[in-house]
């Protein structure tokens, strides 16, 4: 089995690649969806969220706003926070492993994989990238996003260019979306896996 770290910095594609690996069969671990799951509704980690950071969630999910508001910023709080968060989805993901042990390669999808130390896990680790630019005006676009919250944001993660260098393999996301499909096939190909033609 073939194991395939996906990041990339916020706004720079990195949901479009990893369903395109999808789209091929390959099994995928999405790192934010299981925090969602983790802090939504009756999540396992709302109760202690909710005792370390009091006021940040209701009707039993995490007030994801609120919480942000309480951490960025807050490098103390922040790691308060993650020492809650990073265990769980390190479960999870264990959890994710054992029942795909049959596939020929798993992609996780992981946003902080640098920031987090976690890329020597992995077999290969792929980045996807587009120019700053192009990466604030998506980011800004979102519903709810500022530009200081996306400043902040970008802040705690890993300059794009040290990404980049530190990966395997770049997937530019700047082109058309059958642009960023054939780099993801190539790579699909040269590690020996079935691609999406």
């Amino acid at each position: 089995m073939i194991t395939l770290a996906l990041t990339g910095s916020i706004g720079r594609g990195k949901s479009t690649g990893a369903a395109m690996f999808a789209a091929t069969g390959i099994p995928v671990f999405d790192a934010d969806a299981e925090v969602r799951t983790l802090q939504g509704k009756g999540g396992r980690l709302v109760p202690a969220i909710e005792s370390r950071f009091p006021g940040t969630t209701r009707d039993g999910a995490v007030d994801r706003e609120g919480l942000a508001s309480s951490v960025l910023g807050n490098p103390d709080e922040l790691a308060a926070l993650e020492a809650i968060v990073h265990p769980a989805v390190h479960h999870e993901r264990t959890r994710f492993i054992v029942a795909h042990g049959n596939s020929n390669a798993l992609l996780f999808d992981i946003p902080l994989l640098f920031e987090t130390g976690g890329e020597s896990t992995f077999d290969h680790v792929i980045t996807v990238s587009a120019p700053t630019r192009m990466q604030r005006e998506r980011v800004l676009a979102r519903p709810g996003m500022t530009a200081a919250k996306f400043d902040s944001i970008v802040d705690r993660q890993t300059p794009d260019a040290d990404k980049r260098a530190r990966s395997d393999f770049v997937i530019d996301t700047s082109g058309s979306l059958a642009e960023t499909r054939a780099q993801v096939d190539a790579i699909l190909a040269c590690l020996g896996l079935p691609t999406s033609v």
